[in-house]
């Protein structure tokens, strides 16, 4: 009954949704930027269905800002309190109220994922599943300086089963009691439910107060779904617990400052990730911290380097705590009728009384039209624990783990307001040869996937 009620609620959403006229969130950055440079600009044949870009009809400037700023362009709007690009090309259809600007944002792959398919290890598995999101944005004007936005995310991963998909070398959380290993984690139901107020000082500088439950910290990049350089692909990276991990946390507070290109804000959250139980509000305890400093030194970058204490993550290890510190930049740039896009991570977990575990990604994202090519490659370092393999045979090892992932899609036709593209990728692991009679030496994967997502004119 729990999952027909899910449904029906996904349904009522997309019916609204493709009711509604397209438009990209770059288009919408731009825009504002371009009316503030000049008010005769020549727009560039840009669409503004749905939107009425009239003050007087609506009682108050539709230009839709940043989240956490009215002086920034929406464009540089991540996940949580994270900066992108303001050039970032990420799609998402708009319409609003009189008083209400929205943003409602999705991503279907409904696809075939085959982990080692020929066949070299016993790690590997197949399966036919949905990962998704659908979100809703949305913001208010108070006053000449204040803005009130609320963020609603939701995912239906868990019905397709409880251990998520496939994906070797992945770990992270538990279910049944077990640690997730070679497959990536199911996310909640909700994965975001956040408020909050930002208060412009001068056109230079802001101050802003978040709040989720969930939310995410101020704890490393903009998390994998948002980032454009991988909005083409459907897994997650192998170094998700390295790198971007936090952004389901049931139970954030993070308050922030910006002055010019910078943005220092701090975070008060729950360590625990979340428990097996998808459809639940987890337990807040607020007993973790972190700290993160951002700096967009043009429209085409965003960089930020951010350290946090996550206290006993893992629910099957209560007593580990860990030290997270994160470095990151991310590129975007318009070409025409395309855009690239590209991101590099460095991350490092430290538990007391253990050597650090690294990992670097490195991924990006060339589209042209209706043709989009991406690829991802990264190094990872897991230990035994991680991978779930006996101490008394491996010991307390660390084992690196490379990955490399080459994928396209094309859209072949729109719906509504939705694009409906057919893609496919191949990946090859390789790991530490200590590993071989469980993976295999140099084991491959392939998927293929119909994509759903918003169109943009």
């Amino acid at each position: 009954m729990k999952k027909i009620w899910i449904i029906g609620l996904f349904s009522v959403v997309a019916a609204h949704l493709f009711a509604q006229e397209p438009r990209s969130k770059a288009d919408t950055a731009r825009s504002k930027i371009n009316n503030q440079m000049d008010a005769n600009m020549d727009m560039g044949g840009m669409d503004m269905k749905g939107m009425n870009m009239d003050s007087s009809a609506a009682g108050t400037p539709m230009d839709m800002s940043n989240a956490y700023s009215r002086n920034l362009p929406m464009g540089r709007d991540g996940s949580g309190t994270a900066w992108l690009p303001d050039e970032s090309p990420m799609t998402a259809r708009m319409f609003h109220t009189r008083n209400w600007m929205y943003m409602l944002h999705y991503n279907l792959f409904l696809r075939y994922d085959n982990q080692d398919f020929t066949g070299k290890g016993t790690r590997g598995g197949s399966k036919f599943d949905a990962p998704d999101f659908i979100m809703l944005m949305a913001q208010h004007p108070v006053g000449k300086n204040g803005l009130f936005h609320y963020s609603i995310m939701s995912s239906l991963d868990a019905l397709t089963g409880g251990n998520g998909y496939p994906l070797l070398f992945q770990s992270g959380e538990s279910y049944r009691g077990k640690p997730i290993v070679d497959r990536q984690h199911p996310h909640d139901l909700f994965s975001e439910l956040s408020v909050s107020y930002a208060q412009a000082l001068s056109s230079r500088s802001d101050v802003f107060v978040y709040i989720g439950y969930p939310g995410e910290p101020a704890l490393g990049p903009v998390a994998f779904m948002h980032r454009p350089s991988a909005m083409d692909e459907p897994d997650a990276p192998i170094s998700h617990h390295w790198i971007d991990a936090t952004h389901i946390t049931f139970g954030v507070v993070t308050a922030g400052i910006r002055y010019g290109a910078f943005k220092l804000d701090g975070s008060s959250f729950t360590g625990r990730e979340p428990d097996e139980n998808r459809y639940n509000f987890d337990k807040p305890r607020f007993d973790s911290w972190s700290g993160r400093v951002s700096c967009n030194p043009t429209g085409n970058w965003a960089l930020q380097v951010s350290h946090g204490f996550i206290k006993s993550p893992e629910l099957l290890h209560p007593g580990e705590n860990v030290h997270r510190t994160t470095a990151s930049a991310i590129y975007s740039r318009h070409l025409g009728t395309g855009a690239l896009d590209a991101t590099v991570i460095w991350g490092m977990n430290k538990s007391p009384g253990r050597q650090g575990e690294q990992a670097a990604l490195v991924e990006g994202d060339w589209r042209k039209n209706r043709l989009g090519i991406y690829t991802r490659g990264e190094w990872v370092q897991k230990g035994t624990e991680e991978l779930n393999l006996p101490a008394a045979v491996y010991g307390d090892a660390v084992f690196p783990v490379q990955s490399y992932t080459i994928g396209l899609n094309y859209d072949l036709f729109r719906w509504g307001g939705c694009r409906i593209a057919a893609g496919g990728q191949w990946t090859q692991y390789h790991a530490d040869e200590r590993l071989d009679s469980l993976y295999g030496r140099n084991p491959m994967a392939f998927e293929c996937y119909i994509r759903v997502y918003p169109a943009a004119n």
